[in-house]
């Protein structure tokens, strides 16, 4: 039976399945199929939400020549897109004035730093923060990280112009993503969900959710907590 979507029923596939696990109960079985389904659901929701992205028409032209400072010195924004055509900026919540960076991102950024060549096969990568490039490649070489792209954006243009920044001077993560089609530079989307859409008793987060921390504990049965987050260290260390 194919639905109306073109896909044969989630509760159909769910029971196709064939898993079972030693010593399960037949209640088990069903409530795990039952929720097989829902996830069947997800992944087909998180397709569509995909391609609703994808199709989304052209957005604002970048018409400010914004210069940030790498490692080797101040490059222009267009030089981030390298040989690529699509150019994605995570802005990392270390400003000048924050004696250490954010627990939240740096978590993000440690998962993020051993898919850099990966996900730069496809599309150029620049990690971007306010702070001195020296006080970022200083926290760079103490966590390990290995193939991060580090930018500091000292005028903070870049980083109000795009949520980076708050009206009041605060950090914001925020992730952006641009085009370079014929020569012009077009931003194609940011994600925008945060404490407005939040729902009822959750943190505001976006969805899918890029951080893995979040996923691998969302399939535990301790979930990821409402008053538990990342530390930069632990212990003793």
């Amino acid at each position: 039976m194919i639905n109306e979507d073109g896909y044969i029923p989630a509760a159909e596939l769910a029971q196709r399945n064939g898993a079972r696990f030693p010593n399960e109960s037949n209640e088990y079985r069903q409530a795990r199929n039952d929720l097989l389904a829902e996830e069947i659901e997800l992944r087909r929701h998180i397709e569509r939400v995909a391609a609703q992205r994808r199709a989304l028409p052209p957005g604002g032209i970048v018409k400010k020549h914004y210069q940030l400072i790498s490692p080797d010195g101040p490059i222009d924004f267009a030089d981030l897109f390298d040989d690529k055509d699509t150019l994605l900026i995570y802005s990392y919540m270390f400003g000048p004035e924050r004696a250490r960076p954010c627990p939240m991102c740096t978590s993000f950024l440690s998962a993020l730093d051993g898919e850099v060549l990966d996900i730069e096969q496809r599309v150029a990568i620049a990690v971007v923060a306010r702070s001195p490039i020296e006080r970022l490649l200083d926290f760079q070489r103490e966590r390990r990280w290995q193939n991060l792209p580090l930018y500091s954006d000292p005028t903070g243009e870049y980083s109000r112009d795009y949520r980076a920044l708050g009206p009041n001077g605060s950090d914001d993560a925020a992730i952006n993503v641009f085009t370079r089609r014929d020569g012009t530079i077009r931003h194609f989307w940011s994600e925008e969900m945060g404490p407005v859409t939040a729902d009822p008793g959750q943190d505001p987060r976006g969805a899918p959710d890029l951080m893995p921390l979040w996923t691998i504990l969302d399939m535990t049965p301790e979930g990821r907590a409402r008053d538990w987050y990342p530390k930069l260290i632990y212990g003793h260390a």
